[in-house]
């Protein structure tokens, strides 16, 4: 019964966080987005062709009926249909989705796994040349520019000037091997950026939790270092290391890579997202935006369960 209710109130304060966002990006979409009549209308069109393709667009009606009607598809999940394609915006969120997902996950994954590992490593010689190493990589994973890194793995991994062992563009999901084929280029790039910000984040983290009494009593009593940081420290760290982790699931699930996807050819939703952007479609754009504030919230529940499953000292206020 109280977890019950405490469910509930989580739902309850996750609502005005989906009206702030999905209120602000639709106003925004509204008075700053591009206006489609004259694109569909074609050359010379009369005033009354203008004001029909206007009544089909919704242009016509005021912003709160329009907001309150985003609002029903969302509930729905009737989201319509794309206004460059005349396909189901919900289709293409089905399409993408997934392969957004297949792309980003195994360098989120890995990035974060190897970060919690270097993290402990240097955290443990804090000071010394392994951790002066180790901040060192992070630094220039952090400083080169993500672009950089994409353009630099392609022309070492796939093309004639390197490796070539690779393919530049296109992705293939039909079996394990061709998935590993297109995957393995973008997992590297992505691992390489996200590892420098993972490790010195964990590293904060674990040099915080070294530091406290009952670490140092552990290593005065002869503790070995795998029991000290698997026992101890890892343990007592892990709401910070769910609460990075499950905040980024929202970028991983739909807004996926842009920079990934278009280098690489990769039709995930993050260029569906672009694409949107570039040709107006608002459509489009309204689901992107609303799923992610609809995704935020179930995180934020998710994250607050896990808080209390890994730490029972936490109370469900």
């Amino acid at each position: 019964m109280a977890f019950g209710l405490y469910l509930l109130r989580r739902v309850a304060t996750g609502i005005p966080l989906i009206l702030g966002v999905t209120f602000i990006s639709f106003l925004l979409m509204v008075y700053f987005g591009p206006d489609m009549t004259f694109e569909l209308v074609g050359k010379n069109p009369t005033a009354e062709q203008i004001a029909q393709v206007r009544a089909q667009l919704g242009y016509d009606q005021p912003f709160l009926v329009r907001y309150w009607q985003y609002l029903v598809e969302l509930a729905t999940l009737d989201l319509g249909r794309s206004i460059s394609t005349g396909e189901s915006v919900r289709s293409l969120l089905a399409e993408t989705v997934p392969v957004s997902m297949a792309l980003t996950l195994p360098g989120f994954v890995l990035g974060n796994l190897l970060g919690i590992a270097l993290a402990l490593l240097a955290a443990w010689f804090r000071g010394g040349w392994i951790d002066r190493g180790i901040m060192a990589f992070s630094v220039i994973g952090m400083s080169i520019s993500f672009l950089i890194i994409i353009i630099a793995f392609q022309v070492f991994f796939s093309s004639r000037y390197g490796l070539n062992y690779f393919p530049v563009r296109g992705w293939d999901m039909r079996s394990l091997g061709s998935y590993l084929y297109y995957v393995t280029v973008p997992t590297l790039a992505i691992v390489f950026v996200s590892l420098g910000y993972n490790t010195r984040f964990y590293r904060a983290v674990f040099v915080e939790e070294i530091g406290r009494d009952h670490i140092r009593t552990a290593r005065a009593f002869g503790a070995g270092p795998v029991a000290i940081l698997g026992k101890y420290v890892l343990k007592n760290s892990l709401i910070p290391i769910i609460t990075r982790i499950m905040f980024s699931i929202p970028s991983i699930v739909i807004a996926g890579s842009l920079l990934i996807e278009s280098y690489f050819g990769i039709p995930g939703v993050g260029k569906l997202a672009y694409d949107a952007v570039t040709t107006g479609d608002q459509p489009v754009l309204k689901a992107v935006v609303g799923a992610t504030a609809l995704l935020f919230v179930v995180v934020l529940i998710l994250n607050d369960m896990l808080y209390r499953a890994v730490d029972p000292r936490v109370a469900l206020k």
